[in-house]
């Protein structure tokens, strides 16, 4: 049994276009190939997880017009590798476990602006299949991606085939 005291709380958001295809950030300063991802970010104490999805989104992304469509069920997490020595680990954490919901972008495409926060996390996106995000993501994070895609799979897959995108 994992002991996710160990793990920072963490969010994430696989923010769906009306035709099933998912919103990818690339990470600013992190060399290629494994640099997209959702978005992300830590709980505060106290803070509605589904709150602070949001607010994750709206810091990283600039959006806000969104619907819930669903979350996975339960604590997710991953291991930070052992030459991964960024602030989080070096605060002690082993770590992160993440609870993750799936958003319908409602809004329009100008609303996505990556410097809505002085901290950017990203410096391009794009609009891909779900399946990309997992190919593209770092490789300690994958097995997570996973189990994301998984749960969420319904919310893509059914909207891209629809529209012709697979």
């Amino acid at each position: 049994m994992t002991d996710l005291s160990l793990y920072r709380p963490n969010v994430g958001v696989v923010l769906l276009h009306p035709d099933g295809l998912v919103w990818l950030g690339r990470r600013v300063n992190t060399p290629g190939p494994y640099n997209w991802q959702f978005p992300q970010g830590g709980v505060d104490a106290g803070e509605d997880l589904l709150d602070a999805a949001r607010r994750e989104l709206a810091e990283e992304t600039g959006v806000t017009s969104t619907s819930l469509l669903g979350r996975t069920d339960g604590w997710l997490h991953y291991d930070f590798p052992a030459d991964h020595r960024n602030g989080k680990a070096a605060r002690g954490w082993k770590g992160q476990r993440q609870v993750w919901f799936a958003l319908r972008f409602e809004g329009p495409e100008s609303e996505i602006n990556l410097a809505a926060t002085p901290h950017v996390e990203f410096d391009a996106w794009r609009w891909a299949l779900l399946d990309e995000a997992v190919e593209n993501v770092v490789p300690f994070k994958r097995p997570t991606y996973e189990q994301v895609a998984e749960a969420f799979r319904d919310f893509a897959a059914h909207r891209a085939r629809r529209h012709g995108a697979v």
